[in-house]
């Protein structure tokens, strides 16, 4: 397989002391007086423990038959199990694949591989989600997580079909199969692709061992989540196939908007680099053009989605456990507002859920 490169873009620089050096020194500054660790405290293991058990006690019960007596409780299990994948993806693998989780690298690593649990490779999403997105957020042919293929266009710099104009109705149901790519054939799609770029390195595999890994890791998953209720539940096959979409589509659907809802916005720039391969923008200051917060009151949204309603902090300091994000976010708004940086905000989910509709709607007929 022939190795490409990817086309890198470099920003500007900071040019002395401004608004990022001054907001790290004062989050910094937040920290030490008052003697914390930036990583996860006590609150993050017992959430841990809450937030996988309501995956795994659903299964145990599932497999134990408890569901054969009624499907409305079989069907109900799988729900569950499809909100415990959005706790287990938010709140748990997130932070893990960030070192955040804990001080501890082996913990983190540890933590990090849960995603096995809901179907997903650890190695593919630290190379699309920490190296690719965080790194250039926003930006066309690097950001794969705004490349959804030819069905949805997430930014006007994308070729637009004629049947993107229809997206904002059909979106909704391809955000439901998300995580059935992961599943399925992302991971083996995506192996290959960073191996041909040459990301694989950064993760000490070859493209050998990773492909190794992957089909290990889907072998395991699949004997979990589908032979086992199959051959113990005591519930006909085309049932569980039936509960394992639920429970897939109920993830996709909510891990979707909860990662659209912070970048594919209206007020995002979604910005491209000059014919030198510069942006206008230090790396600081392109987070802030191209995040956006949610619902920052809502205290289910702090809690069991890891804080990712509070986007613009994480992508700031991707290093510290969401934890933290409600006590260090008025710093980070305060300082943005002392340099005149824009710090994008909706008051809830449900109104930033209307203005992600209507950029859909937007990029689909412009």
């Amino acid at each position: 397989m022939k190795e490409q490169k990817l086309s890198l873009v470099k920003f500007a620089p900071r040019n002395g002391v401004g608004f990022f050096d001054t907001l790290k020194i004062r989050i910094d500054k937040y920290f030490s007086d008052n003697k914390l660790d930036m990583h996860g405290n006590a609150s993050m293991k017992w959430k841990s423990v809450a937030i996988v058990s309501m995956y795994l006690a659903p299964y145990v019960l599932l497999v134990a038959g408890v569901g054969a007596a009624s499907l409305w409780i079989f069907y109900g299990l799988w729900c569950l199990m499809g909100l415990g994948m959005v706790g287990i993806g938010c709140a748990i693998m997130h932070d893990s694949n960030h070192d955040s989780y804990s001080g501890n690298k082996g913990l983190n690593k540890y933590m990090g591989k849960i995603i096995v649990l809901v179907g997903g490779y650890d190695v593919t999403w630290r190379l699309q989600h920490n190296v690719l997105h965080h790194t250039y957020t926003n930006i066309e042919g690097l950001d794969h997580d705004i490349d959804a293929g030819v069905l949805l266009r997430f930014s006007p710099h994308q070729e637009r079909r004629s049947f993107h104009k229809y997206q904002h109705f059909y979106a909704w149901f391809l955000y439901g199969l998300l995580t059935f790519q992961w599943a399925t054939i992302k991971d083996f799609r995506q192996v290959r692709d960073y191996h041909r770029l040459g990301l694989l390195k950064k993760e000490k595999l070859t493209l050998n061992q990773a492909l190794t890994h992957v089909a290990i890791y889907k072998i395991i998953y699949y004997a979990f989540i589908l032979l086992m209720p199959i051959l113990f539940s005591g519930v006909a096959w085309y049932h569980i196939l039936i509960g394992f979409f639920i429970m897939h589509f109920i993830a996709g659907l909510s891990l979707s908007c909860i990662f659209q809802l912070a970048h594919v916005m209206g007020e995002c720039e979604f910005p491209v680099p000059d014919d030198n391969k510069k942006m206008e923008n230090n790396w600081a200051i392109h987070q802030m053009l191209n995040t956006a917060n949610f619902g920052p009151k809502s205290k289910i949204m702090n809690w069991f989605i890891g804080g990712l309603n509070r986007q613009v902090e994480h992508h700031l300091f991707p290093y510290i456990c969401h934890v933290h994000y409600k006590s260090i976010a008025p710093i980070v708004k305060a300082t943005a507002k002392e340099y005149g940086v824009p710090y994008f905000e909706q008051p809830t989910f449900l109104a930033a859920l209307r203005e992600h509709a209507r950029l859909l709607k937007k990029l689909g007929r412009a």
